[in-house]
């Protein structure tokens, strides 16, 4: 796997490949005619995303339109530890001419970014046991921070351990936490069966790193809180409930002892900071399990939400559900972007987040009141035993989505009338009604699918043509619920793997993980 770079620092764009599978669709639409832009220097990428705003924008200028087809390789890095099945999704950060990224197998390298030698290199397995079991791990990046004068630090994620590493030589401080990392299956209010972990950065806000978590989403999982970690001594300073505990907000959309064995609504795709107002958003996911939850009837705020927190207390300020009683995986699948847009006559500091569904949903930043209207819209019930899906759920009215919403049979292929007729012919055995119909046992289309609309590579805001750009992808899934039926002869352990975990470790046990 390499690192590629040519003669001048191109702002990166990220998307997630499904070769022969997805169609990217790169869309636009205009925000506002004003000149104001969030706080952000856009001129250096010190922060994953570009910035604190999360707008993957830069005002340098050398390479434009006319001079970009001149650009010639000015030097390459391989990390040497690529293989089949490794994915290479980080988006580095470049501090004061050093370029800072994660490799396929989650080691830390630090290159000069003008010439592409390596500085230096931590990798995370010499320090853990069953190195094997976790080097093919996904992750997306690093954080940066600094006292302002020695203490530079760079915050990394391998499994299950939250790292702090010396900026200028790759080391771990020892004053951090136990020897330089934290575990984060800790400070969770309960045990931890599963692993956890972060495939996103987390974002600095003064001393405090704030971060999200990863993790395997089935049960007994973990609740995803979003946690905010001292930057010196690997403290934690505070806790969001993404699962309220009693007497908190949103514990009454939850079975009452939910907060004891519920799991997930976590924030893996990344976070945003508004500086200026000490606000952090937070994009949240689905609760376990992703597509069928008779133990969680009720809304289950904050699972499939978007939060806004004060940076410094992580006291809630606002919320907007996307999905109530998620069982479709409707995760926020990327940070928010922090944008200006003229509304009504005036200028409004807004947050831009693109949902799977197609959407861009705009809110006022401080109060959260949406720009356009959102309608709560009846939608129909499940007939899957056990399950009591939301009577309603919110339907955006703008902007217009920017991938279909529905999988009908004139968009069925033609490539020739074989495979027309054989792909008709499994469409009309499937529901295919739009957004919000349950899961099924025939069968349920997911479109525009599991994975986006807009995927984790995340939005862009030119705050100079006020347009926000996002990856669209469309692809039809099939949810089927399938009822699981007692085994009966003989049962062995090969049996029991087979059944239970080879959809995601295969059979040759070399899936993701091993």
């Amino acid at each position: 796997m390499s690192v590629i770079l040519s003669n001048a620092v191109v702002r990166p764009r990220t998307m997630k490949n499904k070769i022969g599978f997805i169609c990217a669709i790169f869309i636009s639409f205009s925000l506002c005619s004003c000149n104001r832009s969030t706080k952000s220097d856009h001129a250096t990428w010190r922060v994953y995303g570009g910035g604190p705003d999360n707008t993957r924008y830069s005002t340098l200028n050398q390479i434009n339109r006319d001079n970009v087809k001149q650009l010639q390789v000015a030097w390459t890095f391989d990390t040497e530890d690529g293989s089949a099945g490794s994915e290479m999704e980080c988006n580095p950060i470049i501090v004061d001419g050093t370029l800072y990224a994660t490799t396929p197998r989650s080691n830390v390298i630090a290159l000069d970014a003008a010439t592409g030698k390596l500085r230096w290199r931590f990798n995370p397995w010499d320090k853990q046991l069953f190195q094997f079991l976790y080097e093919k791990v996904r992750n997306r990046g690093v954080t940066f921070w600094s006292d302002g004068e020695k203490d530079r630090r760079i915050f990394v994620a391998a499994r299950q351990y939250l790292y702090a590493l010396n900026a200028d030589t790759g080391a771990p401080i020892e004053s951090f936490g136990t020897a330089g990392h934290i575990d984060l299956r800790e400070d969770l209010g309960r045990e931890v069966k599963n692993w956890v972990t972060m495939t996103t950065p987390g974002i600095i806000y003064k001393d405090l790193l704030i971060i999200g978590s990863s993790m395997a989403e089935v049960e007994p999982d973990s609740p995803g809180d979003v946690r905010a970690y001292d930057a010196r001594t690997g403290k934690l300073r505070w806790t969001f409930h993404t699962i309220p505990h009693p007497g908190e907000f949103g514990y009454e959309t939850w079975p009452k002892d939910a907060w004891q064995y519920a799991g997930a609504a976590n924030s893996w795709s990344g976070l945003s900071l508004d500086v200026e107002r000490g606000l952090v958003f937070v994009p949240t996911g689905s609760a376990v399990y992703d597509f069928y939850a008779a133990d969680r009837p009720g809304d289950n705020l904050f699972a499939s939400s978007l939060l806004v927190l004060k940076a410094d207390t992580g006291e809630r300020i606002w919320h907007f559900q996307n999905s109530h009683h998620d069982i479709w995986d409707r995760d926020l699948p990327t940070a928010p972007a922090l944008v200006t847009v003229k509304h009504d006559g005036k200028d409004v500091d807004a947050v831009a987040q693109p949902t799977k569904s197609g959407y861009v949903l705009l809110f006022d930043r401080q109060t959260g009141k949406p720009l356009f209207p959102i309608e709560d819209r009846k939608v129909p019930p499940s007939d899957i035993p056990g399950e009591v899906a939301a009577e309603t759920q919110p339907f955006p009215t703008l902007p217009e989505p920017f991938a279909r919403q529905k999988l009908t049979a004139d968009m069925i292929t033609q490539r020739t009338p074989e495979a027309h007729a054989d792909a008709l012919a499994r469409f009309s055995k499937v529901r295919s009604d739009g957004q919000f119909i349950p899961p099924s046992k025939e069968g349920t289309i997911i479109f525009p699918g599991f994975d986006g609309g807009a995927e984790w590579g995340g939005p862009a805001y030119d705050p100079e043509t006020h347009q926000l750009i996002v990856n669209a992808n469309e692809i039809a899934w099939i949810l089927r619920l399938v009822e699981q039926k007692p085994q009966s002869g003989k049962v062995t352990g090969k049996s029991i793997y087979l059944h239970e975990c080879a959809t995601c470790h295969k059979p040759s046990m070399e899936g993701a993980p091993p």
